[in-house]
């Protein structure tokens, strides 16, 4: 045994440890409203802060020097500083950076333990309905500032004369739309066109609705329960699948049912998980936050459906453009990317 490399190992691992003791703060940080109350980037001290939020002061203690340790916070002379860098990621909610409110994720890992080990040790399924109320929440949260920052002002544009459709007005589906985030941000850049999205879960229906009718585009969006392979109509300019078309059973099949439901000249956008093409392409810090959050939600979702083709978050390019190609697809190409997405156009 090489013990340098051992050691090495050890400590990754107690960082990773660290990691996830602080994402449990932050968490809790986030629902507190601590973060928001030091958005202002001036140093606090603990009593200070506790008063603020109405929280115990020795806990507030306790939780902002776990945040210095870790390099989240700034501390000088027992006072705490939110640096304005750090603010955008975990207190400020319209920022595309944004990402406390997204941790109801992580938290669900945790919470949904039992569950996944009795897929694992069962046929792999886990339906997306049986998590725990905070991977709903936490999904949104965690997609809505990126589709914020990125989808009207460069993903839409990167498809070819889609722009111009949406301003004249178009029809389009949200497929697996969820909360309803990317459905609403698209309703209130494009006024003039008339969207419907479908989920199959129906408390996110519910919550989807709620959204349009808090977004102000409650006359020219509805959102039903439906699947991506039986949604009605076929005359859309645009079917979008945000995040979602990995978690199917049957990708191959809510592809073909798209096609059946475009117009001629209609399009489809897929915004899926960065991924290359091979395993140890993707071993990078973006690639083990998408094998491990697929490990507990896409791939068991996409197990307990029929087909149950099971993608998984990372499956690529490739693997996506050989699914639009069995159903029917002619055009496929890569629109634009991010470090956390690739948007990818279909078309008949």
């Amino acid at each position: 045994m090489d013990e340098t490399r051992l050691n090495a190992f050890m400590g990754k691992l107690v960082n990773d440890m660290g990691g996830a003791a602080m994402l449990a703060n932050v968490i809790v940080g986030e629902e507190l409203g601590l973060y928001r109350a030091m958005a202002d980037n001036q140093p606090v001290s603990p009593q200070t802060l506790a008063e603020k939020t109405a929280c115990n002061p020795r806990l507030v203690r306790e939780w902002l020097s776990a945040h210095a340790a870790s390099g989240y916070l700034e501390h000088r002379d027992g006072l705490f500083r939110l640096p304005e860098e750090q603010a955008q990621a975990l207190a400020v909610e319209n920022s595309p950076q944004y990402v406390a409110g997204g941790l109801g994720i992580v938290a669900s890992f945790f919470l949904d333990k039992d569950k996944l080990i009795k897929a694992m040790r069962g046929n792999g399924a886990l339906p997306w309905g049986d998590h725990h109320p905070c991977m709903f929440s936490g999904t949104e949260r965690f997609f809505r500032p990126g589709y914020k920052g990125h989808l009207i002002n460069e993903w839409l544009p990167a498809l070819d004369g889609v722009v111009a459709k949406l301003e004249a007005g178009a029809k389009i589906a949200d497929i697996g739309c969820g909360h309803g985030a990317s459905t609403v941000i698209m309703a209130q850049a494009f006024p003039a066109s008339r969207f419907v999205g479908f989920d199959y879960h129906a408390p996110s229906i519910t919550v989807a609705t709620q959204r349009a009718e808090e977004g102000g585009v409650s006359s020219r969006v509805r959102f039903f329960e439906g699947s991506a392979k039986n949604f009605p109509d076929n005359d859309y300019d645009l079917i979008c699948y945000f995040d979602c078309l990995h978690d199917m059973g049957d990708p191959v099949g809510a592809a073909r049912h798209a096609l059946q439901s475009l117009k001629d000249d209609g399009t489809v956008l897929l915004v899926e998980p960065f991924a290359n093409d091979s395993l140890d392409d993707n071993i990078t810090p973006v690639g083990r936050l998408f094998y491990a959050a697929s490990t507990f939600i896409c791939t068991p979702n996409s197990l307990s459906q029929e087909v149950g083709l099971g993608l998984g978050a990372q499956a690529g390019e490739s693997r996506l453009r050989k699914v639009f190609a069995e159903a029917g697809f002619s055009r496929f190409r890569r629109a634009a990317q991010t470090p956390f997405n690739l948007i990818l156009e279909a078309r008949k």
